[in-house]
C-alpha cells in the first residue's frame, strides 16, 4: 500500500510541469518580456507570415557598451544572442575571404523549405504527369488505334519542310532529350541511382550529366531561336484554328478540318514550346550564372502590384529575397516547367511517330504524301499547288 501511495505521489509531482506547459500562451509579447510567443513559433512551422521586427531590431546596441577599463566592456553592448540575431536577419556586419553577393548571407529560411519541396512533392507530381501521360496515349492508341491516310495514296510528294528548318527542329528535339534526361538524373538521381548502382557509380553519372547538361542548354538556345524565326508567321492564330478545335481535328472520325500549314494543334505545341522553352532557358541562365541574373523578386513585385497573388488567396508575395532563395526559386520553376514541357513534347512525339501516318516523313524526309497534304493541311497544301501551276505557266 505504502509502494502504491509513493507512486501516485510521484506521477503527480512529474505531471506540474506538464500542467505549467498546457497554459495559455500570453497574449501579446510584454508577458514575455519581448521574446517570442507560443503562437508565434506556431505561425512559423505552418509557414505563415510572421511579424520579425520584434527580434530582428535587438541586435545590440554599441552605445550602452561598457568602458574596455569595466568588466565585460569588450562585449561591445551585444550579447551572443544578439550577435546570432544579428547573422539570423542579415544585419551583421560581415567581411569574408569569399566576395559576392551570397557571402555574407550566413543563415536563410529558404533552404529547407525548398529541400523539402525538391525531394518530395515535385518529384513525386512529376512523375505522376509524365506517367500519366504515357498511360492516356498508351490507352488512346488503343481506342483509337493509328490516325491513318484516308484516301488512296497518290505516289507522289509535296515538300513540306526545307533542310534549315528540318535542322532546326531537330537540333530542338536532340537538345531538349539530352537536357530532360540528364534534369531527371540530377533530380532523381540520389534517389534512383544510389540504391541500384551505389555512390561511386552515381558520382560519375551525375557529374556527366551536369557537364552535358550545362553545355548543351545553349544548342537548346539557338534551336529556339531558329525554330521561332522559321515559323512564327505560320502559327499565328486564324480562323481556322476554330473549327478545327471545335470538331477535334478530326482525329476521331467525321473528316479532317481544312488547315494552313500548321493545324489549331500543332500551334498550340509550337507556343508551348517558345513560351515554356523560353521561360525554362530564361530561369536556366539564372542557374548557369549564380546570383547574376535574379529575377523572382522583381516578378513577385510586379505581381503584387497587379494584385494576382492577392486573388489567388496567397496574399503578398515576399520580394526581400536572399540571393540564395532566388537560385532556390529559379531551380524549382526550371524544374516545374520542365515536367510541364515534357509532358507536352512526349504527346508531340507520339503523334509524329507511331501515331499518325504519314507525319514522320515531315520531318524524316522533308517531303509528306501528297494525299496526307490534301488530308491534314488542305489549305496550305492548295496554296503550294496552285504557286507551282503558276510558276510552271510562265
Amino acid at each position: 500500500m505504502l509502494r502504491i501511495l509513493c507512486l501516485l505521489v510521484f506521477t503527480l509531482v512529474l505531471s506540474l510541469p506538464v500542467h505549467a506547459q498546457e497554459e495559455a500562451a500570453p497574449a501579446d509579447r510584454s508577458a514575455t518580456g519581448g521574446a517570442q510567443t507560443l503562437e508565434d513559433i506556431m505561425k512559423r512551422q505552418e509557414g505563415l507570415k510572421l511579424d520579425n521586427s520584434f527580434r530582428s531590431d535587438v541586435t545590440g546596441n554599441p552605445a550602452k557598451a561598457k568602458p574596455t577599463t569595466d568588466q565585460l566592456g569588450t562585449l561591445g553592448g551585444a550579447s551572443d544572442p544578439d550577435l546570432w540575431r544579428a547573422y539570423r536577419f542579415n544585419s551583421a556586419a560581415i567581411t569574408t575571404q569569399v566576395r559576392g553577393p551570397a557571402a555574407d548571407v550566413l543563415i536563410q529560411d529558404g533552404g529547407m523549405r525548398w529541400l523539402i519541396f525538391r525531394e518530395g512533392p515535385l518529384l513525386t507530381y512529376g512523375s505522376w504527369l509524365l506517367g500519366g501521360m504515357i498511360v492516356l496515349l498508351a490507352l488512346f492508341y488503343l481506342i483509337r488505334g493509328k490516325i491513318r491516310i484516308d484516301g488512296e495514296k497518290t505516289g507522289r510528294t509535296i515538300l513540306r519542310f526545307k533542310s534549315a528548318e528540318r535542322f532546326a527542329h531537330w537540333l530542338l528535339a536532340g537538345s531538349f532529350i539530352l537536357l530532360g534526361i540528364t534534369g531527371l538524373i540530377t533530380l532523381a538521381g540520389r534517389k534512383l541511382f544510389i540504391p541500384l548502382f551505389g555512390h561511386e557509380a552515381f558520382a560519375i553519372v551525375a557529374v556527366a550529366s551536369k557537364w552535358v547538361h550545362n553545355n548543351v542548354s545553349w544548342a537548346f538556345i539557338l534551336a529556339l531561336v531558329l525554330v521561332f524565326v522559321f515559323w512564327v508567321v505560320h502559327n499565328l492564330p486564324d480562323r481556322t484554328d476554330i473549327n478545327w478545335i471545335l470538331t477535334g481535328g478530326g482525329i476521331f472520325g467525321g473528316g479532317h478540318p481544312p488547315a494552313k500549314k500548321f493545324n489549331a494543334g500543332q500551334k498550340l505545341i509550337f507556343w508551348s514550346v517558345i513560351v515554356l522553352g523560353g521561360s525554362i532557358a530564361a530561369s536556366g541562365l539564372s542557374l548557369l550564372f549564380p546570383f547574376e541574373l535574379p529575377m523572382f523578386a522583381a516578378t513577385f513585385e510586379k505581381l503584387n502590384a497587379v494584385g494576382l497573388p492577392q486573388l489567388v488567396g496567397l496574399g503578398e508575395l515576399n520580394t526581400a529575397l536572399t540571393p540564395h532563395e532566388e537560385m532556390q526559386y529559379a531551380q524549382l520553376w526550371h524544374a516545374i516547367v520542365s515536367f510541364v514541357l515534357m509532358a507536352i513534347v512526349i504527346a508531340h512525339i507520339y503523334i509524329g511517330s507511331v501515331g499518325m501516318e504519314g507525319a514522320y516523313d515531315a520531318m524524316g524526309k522533308g517531303e509528306v504524301e501528297l494525299q496526307w497534304a490534301r488530308e491534314h493541311h488542305s489549305i496550305w497544301t492548295a496554296e503550294v499547288e496552285e504557286a507551282k501551276s503558276k510558276a510552271s505557266s510562265t
